[in-house]
């Protein structure tokens, strides 16, 4: 599984240090409590005492690596402890075989639309993850069912594009000066008649070709009408920015216990319900292939909320990245269990993905 890693231990820590930072770091997300220097002694391999334990300790702290909160005699890792023990320590095997099975059952369907996939997804992967899980679709060009043209009174008209699958989209554009209403129809006409079956951006390219197949059928107004059009809507986009589907966030609450961190998490879900930041992490998936983790501030959307983000891109036939999904959780997640599940899911996704628009049957 591709791992987007740079190991980078300080020189300074030496082998009982790494031990020691790597067990307090393990049991923390064990069991996600501070981990004291008891704790630690009764498990590492060569006997030590708690007192030189607490001086390891005291290093790792003055490093920045690991914190106390609040009053507590115990530590845990702070977010760059955390970076460190992900690219340094974790070892990340293969998706476990009833997990694979459990994401295999929710996603092979045969007549399923990619939403309806998308869902699924997001809903296998919290269940798994028992934490909050998103995906990211880009708004994708769906080949086109039927277009109507509605003109306004400011010079502008509304294109009403309804693709396969049935979903409806409303795009203004500007109208060729001089037109009459039956160049509206004719061009209406022309547009339904010509570009079914291809999407926006296909038109655009395919669209002088065919009317110059059939130059007589259309006058010059209606012919202006369909080039400035198609050129104008292919541009366009929707305003949403892409399609977001999140499950599970009850989850995160029920990690949280203080008021402040509760707090957190409630503006997250606010800047998730308002798509703040969604072309960001979109991006931060983009980066690079394969599965990526981002620790509270390393991600602007979780810098608030201090929750982890594991998020890997999926891909399409062509190996072009379509979208990203991934799990939401406190810092403590079990990245080397959640990690093969994201990978795994997003390869199962990008398999449908690549399917026929009509059925996305899982192969392989």
């Amino acid at each position: 599984m591709p791992v987007t890693m740079t190991p980078d231990l300080p020189d300074t820590l030496d082998a009982r240090s790494r031990d020691i930072f790597r067990r307090l770091v393990e049991t923390f997300i064990e069991h996600g409590d501070p981990v004291g220097s008891r704790t630690l002694s009764r498990q590492l391999d060569d006997p030590l005492s708690p007192a030189s334990i607490r001086n390891v300790m005291q290093d790792l702290e003055l490093m920045g690596l690991i914190a106390a909160p609040h009053t507590s005699a115990g530590r845990i890792p702070t977010e760059r402890g955390l970076r460190l023990f992900l690219d340094g320590f974790l070892q990340v095997g293969d998706i476990a075989p009833e997990e694979r099975r459990a994401i295999e059952n929710a996603l092979q369907d045969d007549d399923r639309g990619i939403d309806d996939v998308l869902t699924e997804a997001t809903t296998a992967l919290s269940g798994l993850s028992r934490c909050a899980s998103l995906v990211i679709a880009p708004t994708r060009d769906a080949p086109i069912e039927h277009i109507e043209v509605a003109p306004l009174n400011d010079g502008r008209a509304m294109a009403i594009i309804v693709t396969e699958g049935g979903n409806v989209e409303n795009r203004l554009f500007r109208l060729p000066p001089g037109l009459t209403p039956s160049a509206m129809t004719s061009a209406t006409n022309f547009l339904n008649a010509h570009l079914r079956g291809l999407t926006l951006g296909e038109a655009r390219t395919a669209i002088a070709a065919r009317i110059e197949a059939v130059r007589g059928d259309l006058d010059t107004a209606a012919q202006a009408l369909v080039e400035s059009g198609v050129a104008e809507l292919a541009g366009a986009s929707p305003s949403d920015g892409g399609t977001l589907i999140v499950r599970g966030l009850s989850n995160l609450i029920a990690e949280t216990s203080a008021t402040e961190e509760i707090e957190s998490v409630r503006m997250l879900f606010d800047d998730l319900e308002r798509k703040r930041d969604l072309a960001q992490v979109l991006g931060l998936a983009e980066e690079g292939e394969g599965v990526r983790v981002f620790i509270g501030a390393e991600s602007k959307l979780f810098s608030h909320s201090g929750s982890a983000l594991v998020i890997s891109p999926y891909m399409n036939e062509s190996r072009q990245i379509v979208g990203a999904l991934g799990v939401i959780g406190p810092t403590r997640l079990n990245y080397a269990r959640i990690m093969p599940i994201v990978d795994f899911t997003a390869r199962m996704v990008g398999k449908l993905v690549s399917g026929t628009p009509a059925k996305h049957k899982l192969r392989g």
